[in-house]
């Protein structure tokens, strides 16, 4: 029996670094034993199947396929469907009636420790809030992410984790090709 994953690569295609088609990456996670492999988008979100090694570590297994394929160094953040149906229920500013076209979510690779949660500046970025819950922040960006001081940099030196973030529109598309 095979389990549904969504791997979230950070970097890819950005600013015209790290260029990675969907077709060669697609073909990478076949490669590594993925099955029914689908991309969306062109920012490195990919739906898959796996069973076997694949399963046991698929984060570890598709950096190593990438750089290995391609040279790119490319931070990858896995989750489950459940995992990512868990994270999606959870979103607090939704539930306050944020509108979802300010919504963003922070994948992280690990867990933060409470302390270094503590420790964020909630008045870094005016008019800007997030939430760290488990793995994921949650972003209310009032202004677009482009005007934010809530950044990757920022969470990954403060939280000591690596972080990738998606629209909330990108994520609930992720999930509904995750459960189809």
């Amino acid at each position: 029996m095979s389990e549904t994953f969504v791997a979230l690569l950070r970097g890819i295609n950005v600013g015209g670094h790290n260029k990675l088609p969907m077709k060669q990456l697609t073909a990478i996670v076949e490669g590594v034993g993925g099955l029914s492999v689908r991309t969306y988008i062109q920012s490195g979100n990919i739906v898959f199947e796996a069973t076997g090694d694949l399963e046991s570590r698929p984060a570890e297994a598709i950096t190593k396929a990438i750089l290995a394929d391609t040279g790119i160094e490319a931070p990858v953040i896995v989750r489950t469907v459940e995992e990512l149906r868990e994270i999606v229920d959870a979103n607090p500013y939704l539930r306050a009636g944020i509108e979802p076209q300010q919504l963003h979510l922070g994948f992280l690779a690990d867990v933060p420790k409470p302390e270094d949660v503590a420790e964020l500046d909630p008045k870094r970025s005016p008019s800007d809030a997030f939430t760290v819950l488990g793995s994921a922040i949650y972003l209310h960006l009032p202004n677009g992410v482009a005007r934010t001081k809530l950044t990757n940099a920022y969470f990954d030196s403060r939280l000591k984790t690596t972080s990738t973030f998606r629209n909330w529109r990108t994520t609930l598309k992720l999930l509904e090709l995750a459960t189809e």
